[in-house]
């Protein structure tokens, strides 16, 4: 069997919130036919003591418990040394509210690595320590807090698998998405997706744009351009003026 041209490792307290998903769609599809690959790793399994204790209390007081640096540095060693992947150099991630915000570009980046740690955090958080000499980067899904880290870590699945070759039935669809970059009048411009539309031609009264219908492909292609930069300009505003 050819290796996976992208191996995923999640490092998670509850690895059966991924079963589901990772079966589902695209993504199902994908990880069955070996074009990605995508281990989890349970945390608790390295818990110390007679209760497999995976946190404790912070110094200095406070709310909450914070995730032990020395059981997630085991859950991971043990990760890399079981991965497939042993001849790249995993990139480790931390999924953190606080870390650098996952846009398009971001994950384009993300989908050129060959092999990705995801480490979902809990509970108040992780001991510094860890992130300090283990973690290559922490990264935020958007300025909110999720009870874990393990939504987001679907995200980053999800939304770099979609960038490999082969992924999507066209691989131009993956070019013609929202957020990605295209050249106007000299500037790369970073755009919405052009509004869509299917059958029935009128529904409810209103037709569907005449430039969609004539058959002329560079009026299609000139109007959709337009419609992006327009719907970017109204809806992101702050996109358009990369």
């Amino acid at each position: 069997m050819t290796r996976a041209k992208l191996r995923f490792d999640i490092l998670t307290l509850f690895p059966n919130f991924f079963k589901t998903p990772l079966e589902e769609s695209l993504l199902g599809k994908a990880i069955k036919s070996g074009l990605i690959d995508v281990e989890t790793h349970n945390i608790r399994d390295f818990g110390t003591g007679k209760h497999k204790a995976v946190d404790d209390r912070p110094f200095g007081g406070g709310p909450g418990m914070v995730l032990k640096p020395d059981v997630l540095a085991s859950s991971l060693k043990s990760a890399v040394k079981e991965s497939k992947n042993q001849n790249t150099s995993p990139y480790i991630v931390m999924l953190d509210p606080a870390g650098t915000p996952l846009t398009q570009r971001k994950v384009a980046e993300l989908a050129k690595k060959r092999h990705i740690i995801l480490i979902c955090g809990h509970y108040e958080g992780v001991d510094e320590r860890f992130k300090r000499k283990y973690v290559d980067e922490e990264i935020s899904i958007g300025d909110y807090v999720l009870s874990g880290g393990e939504p987001a870590a679907l995200v980053i699945i999800d939304s770099a698998s979609r960038l490999i070759p082969d992924f999507m039935n066209k691989e131009e669809s993956a070019n013609q998405e929202s957020f990605q970059f295209t050249k106007i009048e000299g500037k790369k411009l970073q755009l919405l997706d052009y509004p869509v539309y299917t059958r029935p031609e009128i529904f409810e009264g209103e037709a569907v744009p005449k430039e969609l219908i004539g058959g002329n492909h560079d009026e299609i292609k000139n109007w959709r351009l337009q419609e992006s930069v327009k719907k970017t300009r109204i809806k992101r505003p702050d996109l358009s003026k990369e």
